[in-house]
């Protein structure tokens, strides 16, 4: 081998040593994760609880960002350029990572091909909430208050899980309801609370603590039963036959971040939602503890794509 070649091979063999070295000790700083969704939203509450886990796990900090806005997408983007070192994740969920595609014409990044599985962490159902002063105490009330005034009732959305069921209402029971999109749930929700619009689906995160403190109505849940969280609040499926939608939370990187950095937040992750005290602080919040291998996340968000990409063509969505 000629001399060159000899110093070709050997500066890649010092570039993979320190690289290797590198994999090994991380994280040798703190580790930023993306949420694109704002402060107090249920995304934003998995995150942190996620993160202050993994941070005693792997002794760094993990430094919450939150970048909300156009259904969760610019977070989504901004995760999916960033370096892939293993120090930018993101903690996503069904919208920007399955139902973008089908809710908005245009987003820059592919949610297959430029993110590495990580695990799925949990699923969550919505409620249906409006404000106390709506003259519709059941979901049949809401419903026939709605088809008397058509387009006047405003329902709020700040998500996939908090559209979709938006429109899916509309068109299984034939009604018109004037759509406000926002950045993410709460400011939907402090909105319906202060009388500015009617109604939204909030996660339960966020929706739950409203409706027990009185401050808004749940009509109801949009799992095909009743929450534990709120047994007193019917499925809106009591009602109206086969409606159901449920959202989940899971942590991703930029794809081409070394395998041994995205198995070593798998494998912490998995040992921290095996823990009892975590199911049970997530239960408490109304998310179920569902975890999935990075192999089992790529497959089931395959199907994810496919699912939301049927509720938006069922509740006639058009993309925006």
């Amino acid at each position: 081998m000629k001399v060159p070649a000899l110093l070709a091979a050997a500066a890649a063999c010092i570039v993979s040593m320190t690289a290797q070295a590198a994999e090994s000790a991380y994280p040798t700083r703190p580790v930023r994760i993306i949420v694109p969704f704002g402060a107090g939203s249920a995304t934003d509450v998995v995150a942190r609880t996620v993160g202050q886990n993994l941070a005693e796990a792997l002794g760094q900090a993990m430094v919450i960002d939150n970048r909300a806005g156009a259904n969760g997408t610019i977070g989504a983007e901004l995760a999916a350029r960033a370096p892939k070192d293993g120090y930018t994740l993101l903690m996503s969920t069904n919208t920007p990572s399955a139902a973008a595609p089908s809710l908005m014409k245009k987003i820059n990044y592919d949610p297959v091909k430029d993110f590495a599985p990580i695990g799925r962490v949990g699923t969550i159902a919505f409620v249906l909430v409006v404000n106390p002063s709506l003259p519709a105490k059941t979901m049949p009330e809401l419903i026939a208050l709605a088809k008397k005034q058509p387009g006047k009732l405003t329902a709020g959305s700040g998500s996939a899980g908090s559209l979709v069921p938006v429109f899916m209402l509309q068109q299984m029971v034939g009604i018109e309801l004037n759509h406000i999109p926002y950045k993410s749930i709460p400011p939907a929700l402090t909105d319906v609370i202060s009388g500015q619009i009617h109604m939204v689906y909030a996660d339960m995160v966020t929706g739950a603590p409203q409706v027990k403190s009185g401050k808004v109505r749940g009509l109801g849940v949009t799992s095909s039963k009743r929450d534990p969280l709120l047994p007193e609040v019917p499925a809106i499926a009591e009602t109206v036959k086969g409606f159901e939608l449920i959202a989940w939370f899971a942590l991703f990187a930029p794809a081409g971040t070394p395998p041994a950095i995205v198995d070593r937040l798998a494998a912490e992750s998995a040992k921290i939602l095996a823990r009892s005290e975590m199911r049970e602080r997530f239960a408490v919040m109304g998310i179920q503890v569902a975890p999935q291998s990075p192999a089992e996340l790529r497959k089931f968000q395959q199907s994810e794509l496919e699912k939301w990409a049927r509720l938006a063509k069922a509740a006639n969505i058009v993309p925006e």
